[in-house]
């Protein structure tokens, strides 16, 4: 693990995640997304069988069948207080202490730094709880929303771009307060809700349903704010956006939920997360 990190520092992290973004994003020559998409469905054991397209040939390029669509129905909604984001691995779920969540065995970190050094929204979840659910590169890629909820602001925060995955999040300090992320305020019947998005080393981008891709920047938290009667609802279950390649999705909530899964449970869209 320790040559990992290092090759990870080393490696201009954006430069090469610009460029993925880039490749993937290629049509033509016909054959380069083609052979592309055979060669990681084959790494990674990747079924279509509930993809709305369960042919590879119908996916113009890679982030097109990276980010693909269910089958209606692949996913019924639970009818549970939150449901889960996303298809992934819960690599932490819990109580906050004090502002501070578990990142690994061993590793935490705090609310404040979470949300880009925001100490007034940080206040809020200093006692409540979070979850974290990793996307492995396998995983169907889209986000989803766990509760009902509007959409207040939003804050783009530059940083790093390490890998997400559990053994790089129980060897780094401060992992998801360090990487490039999108941090997503929405105000609910439950009370305020967060959701960030963390980046990772080539991923090549965030896109959201109200903004499109959520363009990265080298320095300076970009917000956006909506007034109370601007700002898009979503349902509980609905889409929220996409990441293209693998990454992690954190919850916060200011109350301490019943938490109905565990830490290394796999768990799939709008299945129940809290009672």
């Amino acid at each position: 693990m320790k040559f990992s990190l290092i090759l990870q520092t080393l490696l201009p992290q954006h430069h090469l995640s610009r460029l993925v973004g880039w490749l993937a994003r290629q049509t033509q020559p016909r054959w380069l997304p083609q052979l592309l998409i055979r060669l990681f469905m084959r790494s990674y054991g990747i079924s279509l069988d509930e993809a709305a397209a369960n042919d590879a040939a119908e996916y113009p390029n890679f982030n097109a069948f990276f980010t693909r669509a269910l089958q209606p129905g692949a996913r019924p909604l639970a009818g549970s207080r939150y449901v889960a984001p996303a298809d992934g691995e819960v690599s932490q779920i819990g109580n906050i202490d004090a502002g501070s969540l578990i990142q690994a065995k061993g590793r935490h970190y705090n609310v404040t730094a979470l949300l880009g050094g925001d100490e007034v929204a940080a206040q809020a979840y200093q006692e409540g709880s979070f979850a974290t659910v990793y996307l492995s590169p396998k995983d169907y890629h889209r986000i989803h929303m766990p509760i009902t909820g509007t959409l207040r602001r939003t804050s783009y925060v530059p940083g790093d771009l390490f890998a997400v995955n559990l053994s790089t999040a129980a060897a780094v300090d401060g992992l998801f307060a360090r990487n490039e992320r999108l941090i997503c305020h929405f105000e609910t019947a439950d009370g305020p809700l967060v959701m960030v998005l963390v980046g990772a080393i080539i991923v090549a981008g965030i896109e959201t349903v109200w903004g499109g891709v959520e363009s990265p920047q080298p320095e300076g938290v970009r917000e956006t704010r909506w007034e109370a009667t601007e700002g898009p609802t979503l349902a509980a279950g609905d889409e929220v956006g996409r990441f293209f390649l693998g990454s992690t999705v954190i919850l916060l909530s200011p109350t301490q939920l019943d938490w109905l899964v565990a830490p290394g449970q796999i768990v799939k869209v709008r299945e129940a997360l809290a009672g």
